[in-house]
């Protein structure tokens, strides 16, 4: 559903102790074919604040919400086949895709959403291209948008094949620091109480995020990646032992956006560790290790000889149980004899 831009949106510049968010949505603003942006964390952590905030910086400034219980016509459009026979041409009726073009798409808790859904949704978001396809008839069309996924980890997961395929990934937490806490309960209770004084407080801050988003995404044809940059986002990849090439392509391009948010003439290595963690997030795997070979085993220290802090931590030696003298009895029949 497109949601209603007639009530006032709290601004992202605004928004306080998310920087980590504030940074990936903002990259995949500036280039939204990173893949989108996927938010895990508790309720009442400004997940669906800060997907409104970044809405109002886009070319559109428009929020389509993609309901838990959409369907796969609602989500791609549908095509009217008795048209296209009587009439000849292809009469296509939009679905949200479609109508999140140049905006956000938000979907919440994304984790319960149909696997085939989410595959769905994610192609159009790295292609920016929307296919529909029925009975021999298709219709393409453009659908590039911001795709912004959340999630509350306690309600289930997401499948690792659907996680690599968000560019980015942030994961928030509750805030314990009283004085963070405090600075975003007055914020919220002084845009509830004057919203248009706050936004006027803030509106040099979103007028300046607004020109940098639009400058960012001119200026990104014009930057290359040398070699540190390639090599760094190898290294970088490969000690996280991810799967395939995917981090490396949205590292790169993510590593390009900031560069282009900043104006740098360049992108760097240091914009690449940057946007390491975000990307990272979700594709970090725990590799196992292997079990020694018969060679080394013969060299390695036996558990008995393996200092603390060694995979034998906590071995103990085996002790002597104690032992007791049996007094032994003789028969009853060399009694008598």
């Amino acid at each position: 559903m497109n949601e209603s831009t007639s009530s006032p949106v709290f601004p992202f510049s605004a928004l306080v102790g998310q920087e980590p968010l504030q940074q990936a949505l903002l990259l995949a603003a500036a280039d939204p074919s990173i893949g989108g942006v996927l938010v895990s964390g508790p309720r009442g952590t400004a997940k669906s604040t800060a997907a409104r905030a970044l809405a109002e910086l886009l070319p559109e400034g428009k929020l389509v919400t993609l309901p838990l219980g959409a369907s796969e016509e609602q989500l791609i459009g549908t095509l009217d086949i008795q048209s296209a026979l009587r009439d000849g041409g292809v009469k296509f009726s939009p679905g949200l895709l479609a109508k999140a073009h140049l905006g956000v798409l938000y979907v919440d808790e994304v984790n319960l959403l149909p696997n085939p859904l989410v595959d769905q949704l994610l192609d159009v978001a790295a292609s920016g291209v929307n296919i529909v396809e029925r009975d021999g008839i298709s219709h393409r069309h453009e659908a590039r948008f911001v795709l912004i996924g959340t999630m509350n980890p306690e309600e289930g997961e997401l499948r690792p094949q659907l996680l690599d395929r968000f560019g980015l990934a942030v994961e928030m937490s509750n805030c314990f620091d009283a004085s963070v806490r405090q600075r975003i309960v007055k914020a919220r209770l002084a845009f509830d109480a004057d919203p248009a004084a706050f936004r006027a407080r803030h509106a040099s801050e979103q007028a300046s995020l607004y020109a940098r988003i639009h400058a960012a995404r001119a200026a990104l044809a014009s930057f290359d990646f040398d070699d540190a940059v390639h090599a760094r986002v190898s290294e970088l990849c490969i000690a996280a032992h991810v799967d395939g090439l995917r981090a490396d392509l949205v590292m790169l391009r993510a590593a390009r956006a900031l560069a282009a948010l900043e104006g740098a003439p360049a992108v760097t290595v240091t914009h690449v560790e940057r946007v390491a963690d975000a990307v990272l997030q979700h594709r970090r795997r725990e590799v196992q290790a292997q079990a020694p070979s018969q060679t080394q085993a013969a060299h390695d220290p036996t558990p008995r000889e393996a200092s603390a802090g060694e995979s034998d931590w906590g071995y103990l030696p085996p002790e002597p149980t104690g032992t007791a003298r049996i007094k032994q009895v003789r028969p009853l029949a060399a009694k008598k004899a």
